[in-house]
């Protein structure tokens, strides 16, 4: 009986948290509520060693590409949340065991109590969460509502939990005489948490706001200013066509890849948001939003990539951004003697700090569009920033605060032992996939992809194969803008059989692409892209 108790309690438990999940999920959607199943996750990625949390980034990203699951941030991202709410679930089951362990051991009359019990034990988890939404930040709710409703759900739940261990049928009660069966009551009890479940998560869906999925044009060159401004249309027109498979030249909002801290993303409030800039200026900023977009825009296409990108792999996209030179709001501000580096804060709780060198650059902006739309809230709406030649990881989304400092200034990312300077490596990759390799009637086969060298720059791309001599391939430049990437094509003559094919780039100071294999950490992958192609 004592084990039959301890395992109904561990189903019970299990099944419920599913209950909390979905109330966690309503809440949110409707009321900037926190939602404890994906906080405790990103609690977790924040306070574990940086040296266990790069092994699981690597491994994921290793595992997504090897077995093709899809486009790897939005997979890897899934996958985060799917673990978030196993850990949640897993928790719950857990205070369920205890609670059944003790009805076992509890006498029969003093398992009314089993309620009282379950609520107190509800207050643990909801004494950790307080702690836990302290730390990240609480949600726009504040923190006094979101405490008492992390109380309510996680206390009744518990109270909950502990009525029902005692309250389940025993297994030998026959329905007929005593109305549900165990089985019968364990169905009910799956019947209602799942309910609450799909509510919660379908409520969020349907609030989550609609957004068109048609891919951008190309923008118009006067559409875009600067250093780092669009070639003439005239020019762009003229180039040659990519080789069929070629991944488009601008990536879509949608497709854009995305890695943050986050399993959901920051749900900023445009009215209340400001950027602070301060620290070793004269005249500290304090700017809204539409303040930043009164100021003159500059627009331009880049081309950013995540430091975690596999050899040949999709965490690289291309865009058109629009905002507005940081450099012409230091020199508002006023730059005071000994400045060194800005250091720049998140509302997710990001940090990094920028040197001098990169944050002067004119091509720096301060984005607050992306294609030509508001800068989406999974890309860092209202604010973010684009640097020239570094990875993805030195470039804060959320920005709520810049301040100029006269040292080095710490990194979210740099404090778990990746790159602290994280500059762009030159980088190629074969696009089309093998099916999409078809020569035509004389035999000539179409390859091509992009190659990408940061702000340096690609002059050159090679193709091999089999091992033979490097063949120059035609790029198709000029390309959007000196800081996107070009696509590259190389009509093969080829032969019936096997074969393989590698690439590899020249970056605008002649440097050779990297051709030693070495993994993602902690300065970004290096090698030649490989692919095998049956004609």
């Amino acid at each position: 009986m004592h084990q039959n108790r301890w395992t109904l309690g561990t189903a019970l438990g299990a099944l419920t948290s599913l209950a909390a999940i979905g109330l966690f999920r309503l809440g949110a959607s409707f009321a900037g509520l926190p939602d404890l199943p994906f906080d405790l996750f990103d609690w977790l990625a924040r306070v574990l060693p940086g040296g266990l949390i790069t092994a699981g980034i690597d491994a994921m990203v290793a595992v997504i590409t090897a077995l093709r699951l899809g486009p790897t941030s939005a997979v890897a991202k899934l996958i985060e949340q799917a673990l978030a709410l196993a850990l949640f679930f897993v928790g719950g089951a857990a205070g369920g065991a205890f609670l059944g362990w003790l009805a076992s051991r509890t006498r029969k009359a003093e398992r009314r109590s089993s309620a009282i019990r379950g609520g107190i034990l509800g207050l643990l988890p909801a004494t950790a969460a307080l702690a836990i939404e302290a730390r990240l930040g609480f949600p726009s709710a504040g923190p006094l509502v979101s405490a008492v409703w992390l109380l309510a759900v996680l206390v009744g739940w518990g109270a909950m939990l502990g009525w029902l261990v005692v309250a389940a049928p025993s297994p030998s009660t026959a329905a007929p005489a005593a109305g549900l069966s165990r089985r019968s009551f364990l169905a009910v009890v799956s019947g209602g948490s799942l309910a609450v479940l799909a509510a919660g998560f379908g409520v969020g869906a349907l609030l989550r706001p609609r957004r068109e999925t048609t891919p951008p044009a190309t923008p118009p060159p006067g559409g875009t200013s600067g250093p780092a401004a669009s070639p003439p249309e005239e020019s762009l027109a003229a180039r040659i066509e990519p080789a069929p498979g070629t991944r488009p030249e601008l990536t879509s909002n949608e497709d854009f890849y995305r890695i943050d801290i986050n399993t959901i993303p920051p749900d900023v409030d445009e009215t209340t948001w400001r950027l602070e800039l301060g620290g070793l200026v004269y005249a500290p900023l304090s700017l809204t939003i539409d303040e930043i977009r009164a100021r003159p825009a500059v627009s331009q296409v880049v081309t950013m990539q995540c430091i975690s990108n596999l050899v040949g792999g999709d965490l690289t996209s291309t865009s058109l951004w629009t905002g507005v030179r940081l450099i012409e709001l230091l020199e508002e501000a006023g730059l005071a003697p000994g400045a060194l580096e800005v250091a720049i804060e998140s509302a997710d709780g990001f940090y990094e700090s920028v040197a001098m060198d990169d944050i002067l650059d004119e091509r720096t902006l301060l984005v607050y569009a992306m294609n030509g739309e508001p800068l989406p809230r999974e890309h860092g709406f209202p604010l973010r920033i684009y640097i020239p030649n570094r990875f993805g990881m030195k470039q804060p989304k959320w920005i709520t605060r810049m301040e100029v400092i006269g040292e080095e200034g710490p990194g979210y990312w740099v404090d778990r032992g990746w790159s602290a300077e994280a500059t762009a490596l030159t980088t190629s990759a074969i696009d089309p996939k093998p099916r999409d390799l078809v020569p035509d009637e004389n035999g000539v086969l179409p390859i091509g992809g992009i190659a990408w060298a940061g702000a340096r720059g690609i002059i050159r791309v090679e193709v091999q194969i089999d091992g033979g001599e490097w063949i120059e391939a035609q790029l198709r430049t000029p390309p959007l803008s000196p800081l996107s990437w070009v696509q590259w094509r190389y009509d093969w003559p080829s032969t019936p059989g096997r074969h393989s094919v590698r690439v590899r780039a020249v970056d605008g100071t002649g440097e050779l692409q990297i051709e030693s294999v070495s993994p993602p950490h902690p300065d970004g992958a290096t090698g030649y892209h490989e692919h095998s192609i049956t004609v």
